[in-house]
């Protein structure tokens, strides 16, 4: 992949907040625990992402290799962490696979209700598996179009609602912050009341911010295919908190500005995009031409989701394979380099989109979203665990974090930051269903299955391996890294103040 390819799968990789997270699921927060409480719940695991992508961007710019954090964590850890973070990993992405599918379903149903959803789910599923047949190159040259697209979609409505706020749509009604007035800056879960009721319903939230966050390991993961990962990944990283700001609090605060909390329309269970808050805010301003091209926003980046979900799943199932995790068979390459088993393998998952044709695309993407999130913050626990060895290790070898292409802030502390606030959050994701009353088995397994399995699989692993922790003085730093060297190649200088800036953007 290039320079401008790995640039925007940094802007795109996002795709669970420019996409479905941020376009639907953000309507499921709102409701939930008000514009402040979903405020602050996605400002919590802003940080954590944050904390948990500059410790990876440390690694990987440093050992850009095949299976990025998976193989970190064999090196830096034990060989049972990397088998168990390899295996939840594959899981967190195969499993998003289907729901992204689904959701591309149904926003194209709200142009055509006739035809069966089962005709549209296989025509992005078609699409997602041309684009994964070309390999590296075609995924990052769609992702750079489906990014592009979201960036400009997600710009323009930010603007768009800065504009309706303050007075500037048909209707010249100038909201402000009336609905933090009223119906209030937070939502009383269950009608529970008290400062109890408020702290219930922003904590209520932190699951779906999460989803909305997860899947930023993408770039660790195609380091490896990346020109030149030693100067590219660690410009990637250091952007990431303007697109945190930017994108994902920006537009939670305008979602929360726009729309009040108690809006019926904000129910999403039965998966129409109608529910989403801008398309409530823009209904609500009077204006008749939007939601259509929200709409489509919606899908080119369920699309772009679905395709860097199957991209990232059979990369984690080919690291594992490359480091004895799985069968071998998964190891199969095209001339071209395209793990070919892998993708087939993962591809097969993606037929469990059409359990949404009976049971509801909605219900289902609720489904598929809660496994993702606890997932994907348990892979987030085990890269902050896994960076809090490597910063050790370096200094056991006396290696000097400053020779390092990125050397990322506020460390060690931002690892424990991690490490613990991920742990924390998993743990309290579900835990409404113990409240009286509130027991519900889906959202008990889907909430916990993926935390339990952490447990399992490692302390399986580990009687299997019977492996202990990898010493500080004994870990590799040196391997692979001369292969690094050798592929990383000096760029052309700018040749006029264009090209200057657009190196600068990208």
């Amino acid at each position: 992949m290039k320079n401008r390819h790995i640039a925007m799968i940094r802007y795109g990789a996002f795709s669970g907040v420019i996409g479905t997270g941020l376009f639907l699921g953000t309507a499921t927060a709102l409701e939930t625990g008000g514009p402040v409480g979903m405020l602050l719940a996605y400002i919590v695991v802003g940080s954590l992402c944050y904390a948990v992508m500059i410790s990876l961007g440390e690694m990987a710019a440093f050992l850009p290799i095949p299976g990025g954090h998976l193989t970190f964590a064999g090196r830096f850890f034990d060989p049972a962490l990397s088998f168990t973070l390899g295996w939840l990993y594959w899981y967190n992405w195969t499993i998003i696979l289907p729901a992204e599918l689904s959701a591309a379903s149904v926003v194209i149903s709200y142009w055509n209700k006739t035809i069966n959803s089962a005709a549209w789910i296989a025509m992005c599923l078609a699409v997602v598996l041309i684009i994964n047949a070309f390999g590296a190159g075609a995924y990052g040259e769609a992702e750079f179009i489906f990014a592009s697209i979201k960036v400009i979609t997600i710009t323009g409505l930010l603007i768009l609602g800065l504009v309706l706020d303050l007075g500037g749509g048909p209707k010249h009604d100038r909201i402000g912050f009336r609905y933090w007035k009223n119906p209030g800056p937070f939502v009383q879960l269950d009608n529970i009341g008290g400062v109890k009721g408020r702290f219930l319903g922003w904590s209520a939230v932190m699951s779906q911010a999460a989803f909305s966050f997860i899947g930023t390991e993408v770039v660790a993961i195609a380091g490896a295919e990346v020109k030149n990962p030693r100067r590219n990944i660690p410009k990637a990283i250091r952007n990431v908190y303007i697109r945190l700001l930017l994108f994902y609090i920006g537009g939670v605060i305008m979602i929360g500005l726009l729309v009040p909390s108690n809006d019926p329309r904000l129910n999403i269970a039965d998966g129409t995009a109608a529910a989403s808050p801008f398309v409530i805010a823009i209904d609500n301003a009077g204006i008749k031409v939007l939601p259509s091209i929200i709409n489509a926003a919606i899908l080119t980046s369920a699309w772009s989701a679905a395709n860097s979900d199957l991209y990232s799943s059979s990369r984690a199932l080919y690291g594992l394979a490359l480091n004895g995790k799985a069968p071998s068979i998964f190891l199969k390459l095209t001339p071209h380099g395209l793990p070919w088993v892998s993708v087939a393998t993962c591809s097969c998952f993606a037929f469990l989109a059409f359990m949404g044709v009976s049971s509801g695309s909605g219900k289902v993407f609720g489904w598929f979203a809660n496994m993702t999130a606890v997932a994907g913050l348990s892979s987030w626990f085990g890269i902050a665990i896994t960076y809090i060895r490597f910063y050790r290790g370096l200094k056991a070898q006396g290696i000097d974090r400053k020779t390092l292409p990125y050397k990322s802030p506020l460390q060690p502390f931002a690892g424990w930051y991690a490490a613990i606030g991920c742990f924390v959050v998993a743990l309290f994701s579900g835990w409404s269903v113990f409240l009286k009353g509130h027991w519900r088995a889906d959202t008990f397994i889907t909430n916990y299955l993926p935390m339990m399995l952490f447990p399992v699989l490692y302390v399986g692993a580990k009687l299997w391996t019977r492996v202990p922790l990898i010493k500080y003085a004994e870990m590799d730093f040196k391997s692979g890294l001369q292969e690094v060297l050798d592929a990383s190649t000096e760029e052309t200088p700018p040749r006029n103040w264009i090209e200057r800036i657009w190196r600068k953007i990208m």
